[in-house]
């Protein structure tokens, strides 16, 4: 019995870790990377500024304000600006 039960919590101690790195929730350029303890965090990204970002950080949460290295922007819509040549 001594058995079963020393394996039963050992395959619940192996499933409950996972090596995969965790997802940024939210889609902004801006995260609170916030820390839970020892080697765990995550990242809350939907920040549209690093001032609305700080005031989280500094209300106890442990934490600091990062880009959203998964942020992509407006800037694939933009148009090249056509500039003047002074030689015309």
């Amino acid at each position: 019995m001594k058995h079963i039960v020393l394996l039963a919590a050992v395959i619940l101690a192996a499933m409950s870790f996972d090596s995969r790195p965790a997802k940024a929730s939210g889609d902004a350029p801006w995260c609170a990377v916030i820390s839970l303890g020892v080697d765990s965090s995550y990242e809350d990204c939907r920040y549209r500024s690093f001032e609305e970002c700080r005031p989280n950080v500094l209300a106890g949460n442990r934490g600091f304000c990062n880009p959203n290295p998964s942020y992509i922007g407006n800037n694939a819509s933009a148009k090249p600006r056509k500039t003047k040549s002074r030689y015309n």
